[in-house]
């Protein structure tokens, strides 16, 4: 029996064996099911993860091959829902989608308000500045007195920094390419990011230079797929897909196509 149809059938009679006096919402699993159609926010700036290709238009990365295969899998089509690192939780909370699948770092202040499925990718964190910058040419070289340091508002990587960081200044910045504009003009001396963002800078910039942190190469932080909280059916879901992708082989497949394999989790 197609997935579809027996999700459908389940709540039909999930319905029909409740009492008249109680009102039976449908699980999130059955509303995908009946609406025919899997809403996932993504990112549409992250380079590998999802974005969109600037000669083509059309949407790319990891998850979106992943988000595709994971409607194909529940029988229903795929719709796309535009959002970024600071406002993806609230987007999921006010049912703007029904899960968020663009490279989430899983991280304690999040699980508060969110639910994370099982991880499939993990990275460390990069710093990017220019290959004439004299000041820095390793990881430890930023944390001094004057240099200013970039990221982006709600990413894993501003509490990190904030955490870390004991002479050198913070800047946080709203949108991606605003951190390179920082750097560039020399109002930061570097900026924090993760492997697949870098990645796309080293391909885009000549001028880029990509210093990874040496220290935290065993402090890996863990990308996973996000929920609205109190969803267990649904989170059960998710977490059967990404055991699946793993096992079959679509995880492995898709970190390749996009140059992922060297995050991958198995």
């Amino acid at each position: 029996m197609p997935v579809i149809t027996l999700l459908l059938t389940t709540w039909s009679s999930t319905v029909q064996a409740a009492s008249d006096e109680t009102e039976v919402m449908p699980s999130r699993l059955e509303r995908v099911a009946q609406n025919r159609q899997l809403r996932v926010c993504i990112w549409p700036e992250y380079f590998s993860i999802s974005y969109v290709n600037d000669k083509s238009g059309a949407l790319q990365g990891i998850d979106i091959d992943l988000a595709r295969a994971f409607a194909s899998d529940l029988g229903v089509s795929v719709k796309f829902v535009k959002t970024h690192f600071g406002r993806f939780m609230d987007d999921l909370e006010q049912d703007a989608c029904d899960i968020g699948m663009f490279g989430i770092g899983r991280t304690p202040a999040r699980m508060k308000r969110i639910d994370f499925s099982q991880p499939y990718l993990a990275s460390s964190m990069y710093a990017l500045t220019t290959r004439t910058h004299r000041a820095i040419r390793h990881w430890e070289d930023m944390d001094k007195p004057g240099h200013v340091i970039c990221v982006q508002k709600g990413t894993y990587m501003e509490g990190e920094m904030k955490r870390m960081l004991r002479s050198a200044q913070l800047s946080v910045v709203l949108k991606p390419y605003e951190r390179e504009i920082e750097v560039r003009s020399g109002r930061a001396d570097a900026f924090i990011t993760d492997y697949p963002y870098g990645q796309k800078m080293l391909k885009k910039y000549d001028w880029a230079r990509l210093l990874p942190d040496e220290n935290q190469t065993k402090a890996k932080f863990k990308y996973a797929y996000a929920i609205a909280k109190n969803q267990p059916a649904w989170l059960q879901e998710v977490n059967i897909f990404v055991e699946r992708v793993k096992s079959d082989g679509r995880l492995r497949k898709y970190a390749a196509k996009h140059n992922l394999l060297p995050i991958l989790l198995n």
